[in-house]
C-alpha cells in the first residue's frame, strides 16, 4: 500500500510539471530581474540627488520590482526613498541591487559626480574663427604662362590650380620654389596632390648654379588621381649648391603615338602639401634575434572585451587567428605578440625590425615594441598597420627607443575590425629584431598650405593638424582653413587610427590656459559633408591625461555638443583640444570635410 502511494505522488508531480510546462512555465524560475534606466550622473555639493529617477526593474515571474531596488554608494550616501544630498564633492559610486521571489538578484552600476557650488558661468573663450590676412606660402608660386588659361593660389588650405586650358607644353603651368639650400646629401621631395579628372605632371630639381638649364633629377609623367598620393622626386646632391623645385602641369602627352592620353582640359588640381626630405649618411643594421618559430612561446594571444582567438606556432610561421572581435573597446583589446627572447632595449639607442605577414581580410591597428607586462607604461616605440585582405606586407620600421624594455614583445593591437568582418587569420614569417648603428640622419621639413592657421598671433586661430603621413605613416592627409566665420578641417586621406587625422587647438608655445579652481563647459557647433565621428579630449599638455574624453557623431545637419569637466584644478594648467577622426570607417569615406561654427569655453568658478 504504501508503495502505491508513492508511485501516485511521483504521478502528480510529473503531471504538475508537464502541466507548468504547457502552460510556458518553468518549474524553477532561472531569469533573473533586469535593470533599466541605470546612468551616470552629475550634481552639486549639497544638492538633492534621485538615484531612482527614470530607474526600473522587470521580472518575467513577478512583473515590476521597482520598488524593491536597493542603491548603495562607496563612499556611502544616506538614501531615503532613492534621494540623497551629498555633502562633500567627488565622485561616489552608485550600485543598484534588486532580488526577485526566487532568490535571483541583478545589479546595475552607475557613477555619480559630485562638485563644487559655483557661481554663474561666465564667458572663458569663444573662437571667432576669421580668416588671416595672408597666409604662408613657404616660399611657393604659381608661374602661368602668357595666354594659357588657368590659375594657381592658395585657397581652401591647399594650393589650387584650376586649369581650363593647359597650354602647349609642360612648363606652361608651374608650382615652383627657388632658392632651396643643398648640401652634400640625398633629397627626396613628396607633392601630396589629387585632381578632379585624371592628369600628370613632372616634378624637377634644377640645379641653379650651373650656367646653362641642368637638373639634378626629375621624375616625368607621373599620373595625379581623384585621391590624394604623393609624387615623388629622388636625387642627389654632390656638394653646396641651390635648387629650384618644379612641378610642371602644363600640356603633357606620355606616349606621342596616343595623343588622346594627355593632359585634360578643365581640371583642378589640388596640392594639401609639399614634404622634403634631406638623407645624410650611413648605418648599418646587425640582427640580434632572428625568429624560427619552432617553440610555442615565440607567439602569444590575449583577447578582451569579447574577444577571443588563439595563437598557434608551427612550419617557421606563426599564427593569430580571431575567431570574435571586442563588442566594445578598440585596437587594444586584441594584442598579438612576437616574443623577443634575450633582446634589451635601451632608452635612446636605435632599433629595427622586419616581418612578413598576411592577413585573411583586412586590418588596421598599431605595432608597438613595448614590455609585455607593463605595456605602454615601458613602450619603446609607437607605429601603425595596415594589412590588406590576402597580400603578403613588409611591416618594418626604424626607431629611437623612447623608453628602456627588459621584457619587450612586437605587439600587435588589432581589435579593431574592418567593414564587414568578424574574424580573421594573421600569419608572421621572416621576422628579424636588431640594432642601427651609424650617423644616417633624414630632416623632414613639411610645406602645409594650411597651417598658416597655427602660425597666427591671434590666439583664437591656434588651429593646426596632425595627420598620419605627417611622420611617414601609411595614411592620413588632411588640411585646414577659415572662411565666412567657419573653421574647416578637409580630410583628403583618413588614417586607419585614431591619431592619424587630428585637428588641434593649443599646441607648441600656444597652449590652451584654462585658470585654476573653476569648472568648464565646452560647447562646439559644427556638421560634416557626410557623417564621421571623432573622439573630443581636453588633455593636459605633455601627458595623457584627459579631463574630458567624449565621442562626436557629426552629421550633414548643424548640432551643438556640450561637454564639461567634473574637477577643478589646482593651478593654472596648460591643455590641448583635440578632435581625432581617424579610423577604418573615417579611411573608408573618401574626402570628407568637417566645419566648425563655433565653440565656445565657459568657466563656473567655485564659490
Amino acid at each position: 500500500m504504501k508503495r502505491m502511494k508513492s508511485v501516485w505522488a511521483l504521478l502528480l508531480c510529473l503531471t504538475m510539471v508537464l502541466s507548468l510546462a504547457a502552460c510556458g512555465q518553468s518549474a524553477e524560475n532561472t531569469a533573473a530581474p533586469e535593470i533599466s534606466g541605470v546612468a551616470d550622473q552629475s550634481v552639486p555639493v549639497g544638492t538633492e540627488f534621485d538615484a531612482m529617477a527614470g530607474v526600473t526593474a522587470t521580472d518575467a515571474e513577478d512583473g515590476d520590482l521597482t520598488a524593491q531596488i536597493v542603491v548603495t554608494s562607496l563612499p556611502e550616501l544616506t538614501f531615503s526613498n532613492g534621494k540623497a544630498t551629498p555633502d562633500a564633492p567627488g565622485s561616489y559610486e552608485l550600485t543598484y541591487t534588486v532580488t526577485d521571489k526566487g532568490g535571483l538578484e541583478a545589479k546595475a552600476y552607475a557613477t555619480l559626480t559630485v562638485t563644487r557650488q559655483t557661481g554663474e558661468a561666465t564667458v572663458l573663450q569663444q573662437m571667432d574663427f576669421a580668416t588671416p590676412e595672408s597666409q604662408d606660402s613657404h616660399g611657393w608660386t604659381a608661374h602661368i604662362a602668357e595666354g594659357v588659361d588657368a590659375t594657381g593660389e592658395q585657397k581652401e588650405g591647399a594650393f589650387v590650380f584650376t586649369i581650363a586650358d593647359p597650354g602647349q607644353g609642360d612648363g606652361d603651368i608651374q608650382l615652383v620654389k627657388s632658392g632651396v639650400t643643398l648640401k652634400a646629401a640625398d633629397y627626396r621631395v613628396k607633392v601630396w596632390a589629387k585632381a578632379d579628372t585624371p592628369t600628370y605632371a613632372h616634378l624637377l630639381a634644377r640645379n641653379e648654379n650651373a650656367e646653362e638649364w641642368e637638373t639634378f633629377g626629375g621624375a616625368y609623367n607621373l599620373p595625379i588621381g581623384t585621391e590624394i598620393a604623393p609624387l615623388e622626386l629622388n636625387f642627389t646632391s654632390p656638394g653646396e649648391g641651390s635648387a629650384e623645385l618644379m612641378l610642371n602641369l602644363g600640356k603633357i602627352t606620355p606616349n606621342p603615338d596616343n595623343p588622346d592620353d594627355t593632359t585634360p582640359a578643365n581640371v583642378t588640381v589640388t596640392i594639401d602639401k609639399i614634404e622634403f626630405y634631406e638623407i645624410t649618411g650611413n648605418e648599418t643594421q646587425t640582427p640580434v634575434y632572428t625568429a624560427d618559430f619552432a617553440d610555442a612561446a615565440a607567439a602569444a594571444l590575449t583577447a578582451g572585451d569579447g574577444a577571443s582567438g588563439t595563437a598557434t606556432v608551427a612550419d617557421g610561421a606563426a599564427t593569430f587567428q580571431i575567431d570574435a572581435y571586442p563588442s566594445e573597446g578598440g585596437v587594444w583589446s586584441v594584442k598579438a605578440d612576437l616574443a623577443l627572447p634575450g633582446v634589451t632595449v635601451e632608452a635612446g639607442e636605435k632599433y629595427y625590425y622586419t616581418m612578413t605577414v598576411t592577413a585573411a581580410s583586412d586590418q588596421s591597428g598599431e605595432c608597438l615594441v613595448e614590455s609585455a607586462a607593463q605595456a605602454d607604461a615601458a613602450r619603446a616605440n609607437f607605429n601603425s598597420l595596415t594589412l590588406k585582405a590576402g597580400e603578403e606586407t613588409v611591416v618594418s620600421n626604424v626607431f629611437t627607443a623612447e623608453s628602456a624594455v627588459e621584457d619587450p614583445v612586437i605587439r600587435l593591437q588589432v581589435g579593431a575590425p574592418a567593414d564587414g568582418v568578424t574574424a580573421n587569420t594573421l600569419t608572421v614569417t621572416s621576422l628579424e629584431f636588431g640594432k642601427v648603428e651609424g650617423d644616417l640622419e633624414t630632416a623632414k621639413t613639411i610645406d602645409a598650405f594650411g597651417a598658416s592657421i597655427a602660425a597666427s598671433a591671434d590666439p583664437n586661430l591656434l588651429w593646426t593638424t596632425y595627420n598620419g603621413t605627417d611622420e611617414d605613416n601609411d595614411l592620413g592627409v588632411g588640411t585646414i582653413w577659415t572662411q565666412d566665420g567657419s573653421l574647416f578641417y578637409r580630410i583628403d586621406q583618413g588614417g586607419n587610427v585614431d591619431w592619424h587625422n587630428k585637428l588641434i587647438f593649443g599646441h607648441g608655445e600656444n597652449p590652451l590656459t584654462l585658470p585654476a579652481d573653476n569648472y568648464f563647459t565646452i560647447e562646439i557647433t559644427g556638421k560634416a559633408s557626410q557623417p564621421v565621428s571623432c573622439g573630443f579630449f581636453l588633455n593636459p599638455m605633455g601627458g595623457w591625461d584627459p579631463r574630458i574624453s567624449e565621442s562626436i557623431d557629426f552629421t550633414t545637419e548643424e548640432q551643438t555638443f556640450t561637454f564639461k569637466t567634473t574637477d577643478t584644478l589646482i593651478m593654472d594648467m596648460d591643455f590641448e583640444m583635440l578632435f581625432q577622426f581617424g579610423s577604418a570607417d573615417t579611411a573608408a569615406l573618401g574626402s570628407v570635410t568637417i566645419e566648425i561654427s563655433d565653440i565656445t569655453i565657459y568657466q563656473e568658478s567655485v564659490v
